[in-house]
């Protein structure tokens, strides 16, 4: 079964074709960073408008990879899937008409996905054997989420963050350093010049719950940068170190203690923060010495991108037993896209 799942959440505009749920045979991502970089932050207006200039391409050199044309895609799709959210409402419209637009034209079943849920399955990719029950953490630009997988599409949410998300802690830290957007990768690479004990950073715990808040090491941050002016070059390597350790950290400390608490022996991250170096690395280090095996997706899949929604509408569908005429689309065909 070939599912092309949309995905267009935030500020990526994304296109895969995945057959089965795991075989990835064609992913496209258009990144907007060099949009947003200068605000610091996506801007959701701004971020609508290159949505709706990219999805048109993106779509056609997907299907152009997975070596289909629209002369043929009633024979070779089967569904369409796309992000119904959480996520920009007006980014999440342009994703949500035009599979729409598709799925009336070619008569094809169509599936919303949740964003949350897709950053989940994104590991099953790669690891095709995984199977629930697991602990998944997902970390990216606006989530922290902490989340039993008890079978496919049965959950119970241990807990999230009180305020900032840990991508968003990275992004605004790398604001203070004035260093670029966004702020993950280039606190990643300058802390691997760094010493991670020069700085002693707040650990939020929050010990008697699995929440997380990552606003108190920004404010660490900002009332250590007010003490002592950046100095030099390694002083600011040492800083980024400091900082990232701060927020490994409490990650592991939450998810190793919720694994061990729920007698739980395998661990899934996700979403874009769980590209970090030091983080997969603490994660599986900590895996090896508890007894708990890790899982982590390849950096394109950790990152929003398309092929995880179209794994989490396959493998929902087929593990869970629902039934994509459920999610047939009955609109009028008329109501199309001018471009399509």
């Amino acid at each position: 079964m070939n599912i092309l799942a949309i995905e267009t959440s935030c500020d990526e505009t994304s296109a895969s074709v995945i057959s089965n749920g795991l075989d990835v045979k064609s992913l496209v991502i258009s990144s907007q960073i060099s949009i947003h970089a200068k605000f610091f932050g996506v801007v959701p207006e701004l971020a609508s408008r290159a949505h709706i200039e990219n999805i048109n391409p993106v779509i056609a050199k997907t299907l152009s990879d997975a070596e289909i044309s629209f002369n043929d895609f009633t024979k070779k799709i089967d569904a369409i899937a796309f992000t119904v959210g959480p996520g920009l409402a007006g980014a999440l419209l342009v994703g949500s008409v035009v599979a729409k637009s598709l799925a009336s034209v070619y008569r094809k079943p169509l599936i919303p996905v949740n964003h949350l849920e897709g950053h989940i399955y994104s590991t099953f990719i790669e690891n095709k054997s995984l199977k629930p029950p697991f602990l998944a953490l997902i970390i990216s630009g606006g989530h922290t989420e902490l989340i039993i997988v008890e079978d496919f599409g049965k959950y119970k949410i241990l807990g999230g963050t009180r305020d900032d998300a840990v991508g968003e802690a990275f992004d605004k830290a790398a604001k203070m350093l004035g260093l670029s957007y966004p702020g993950g990768p280039i606190i990643d690479e300058k802390s691997s010049r760094g010493n991670p004990s020069a700085i002693k950073f707040t650990r939020p715990y929050l010990k008697g719950s699995w929440d997380f808040s990552f606003s108190g090491i920004k404010t660490s941050l900002l009332n250590y940068l007010k003490a002592n002016p950046i100095k030099s070059g390694q002083h600011l390597n040492d800083i980024c170190a400091s900082f990232r350790m701060a927020i490994a950290e409490t990650l592991n400390f939450k998810a190793f203690e919720a694994a061990k608490e729920f007698n739980l022996k395998k661990v899934v991250l996700g979403g874009g923060a769980s590209s970090n170096s030091l983080i997969r690395y603490m994660f599986l280090e900590n895996g090896q010495r508890n007894k708990i095996k890790v899982f982590i997706p390849s950096p394109i899949y950790c990152t929003d991108n398309a092929a995880m929604i179209g794994s989490c509408a396959y493998l929902k569908q087929k593990k869970c037993g629902l039934s994509y005429s459920s999610f047939q689309l009955k609109s009028n065909p008329s109501l199309l896209l001018s471009n399509w």
